[in-house]
């Protein structure tokens, strides 16, 4: 099987974060060298890197990186360094406030170095460099667990909806919602997967396509709105999706749309379930309701993709990334520890 490009590497020599840029995907395939905080919070913003673990990765490789050009030998004492490394993170978690594995990795990295005992700011720097090379590593491992627990839900000849993109591309690799189906696939069995286009940035069509034909799964792009289509005519057996944050309570933001696809998995008796590392369970976030969600630029719904504007000048767009499936309507969440049923 064949996995998508590699999503993101640490190139230390060069002193750069590696990125695939998603934004050119599927007609390009690019490598960007990111070596300023600044171009790690735009890439970080601007969805060339996406996806909540992939971004978790890139801002604790971005933040080593900043720290590396900013360490100075014999004048940069290990005060100063950890003043430094607090203000480039809370800049970075800025970037976009919903996905939780953002600030999640940045504290692991800060944590790190504060648990770091010896010696002075070039020690702190090396545990910088130990702790984002294993962050990725572990979002790796996860996702392959998500992968077998997923997959043995699934039976052949299975029909499965997925929305977004939470496959390899969205992960430092393998993927999290789509992790069952390439386990699935690399044992042998044979899956239908139908790809939401995800408007309005369209990460189903332009990203999950891409990954699943690559792979060489049997997947079917649809529009959003023909998600009720495929589920009446019973091509749908089970929903996989990704997710941003999920809440102590089990509300789960992820990209929007998702909440109206688990409306029509409960109106036709199909199980939902939402594949995600438990980076992603904010305990400190009661409710879905208290979720920040990120509002994006008006232009990705009136004329991004688009040849010529699609919406009159001047028109009110209201265009959130994101949108929160109350827990009743999750069957499960599918963790690299174990599955996880109600009550949450």
């Amino acid at each position: 099987m064949n996995l998508p490009p590699e999503t993101l590497f640490l190139d230390d020599a060069n002193s750069a974060l590696v990125i695939l840029d998603q934004s050119l995907l599927p007609t390009e395939v690019k490598y960007i060298h990111l070596t300023a905080l600044e171009q790690v919070y735009n890439a970080i913003k601007e969805l060339k890197v996406r996806g909540a673990p992939a971004i978790g990765v890139a801002a604790a490789m971005g933040l080593y990186i900043h720290m590396k050009g900013f360490f100075r030998p014999d004048e940069t004492d290990a005060a100063t360094f950890m003043a430094e490394m607090e203000r480039a993170s809370v800049y970075l978690a800025s970037s976009r406030p919903t996905a939780v594995n953002l600030r999640w990795a940045l504290q692991k990295m800060i944590h790190a170095v504060k648990s770091c005992k010896a010696g002075g700011a070039s020690e702190l720097l090396n545990k910088l460099r130990k702790s984002c090379e294993q962050i990725k590593t572990d979002d790796i491992e996860a996702n392959k667990q998500i992968g077998k627990y997923g997959a043995a839900l699934l039976k052949p000849g299975m029909g499965i909806l997925t929305h977004c993109n939470a496959g390899a591309l969205a992960t430092a690799g393998y993927g999290t919602a789509l992790a069952p189906i390439y386990t699935a696939h690399e044992n042998g069995m044979l899956l239908r997967v139908y790809a939401d286009e995800t408007r309005p940035v369209l990460q189903g069509a332009r990203l999950t396509a891409f990954e699943l034909q690559h792979a060489g799964v049997d997947v079917t792009l649809i529009c959003d709105n023909m998600a009720a289509t495929v589920m009446a005519n019973g091509w749908v057996d089970a929903v996989f999706v990704g997710c941003d944050r999920v809440a102590a309570n089990g509300d789960t933001a992820n990209k929007v749309g998702t909440h109206g696809v688990a409306i029509l998995a409960k109106r036709f008796g199909i199980p939902f379930y939402v594949c995600a590392p438990l980076s992603t369970i904010d305990k400190d976030t009661p409710a879905g309701a208290d979720i920040v969600i990120e509002e994006r630029d008006p232009a990705e719904v009136t004329e991004m993709f688009y040849a010529q504007r699609m919406a009159p000048e001047g028109i009110k767009v209201f265009n959130p990334s994101f949108d929160v499936t109350p827990a009743e309507l999750i069957t499960a969440f599918i963790t690299e520890k174990d599955i996880l049923y109600p009550p949450f």
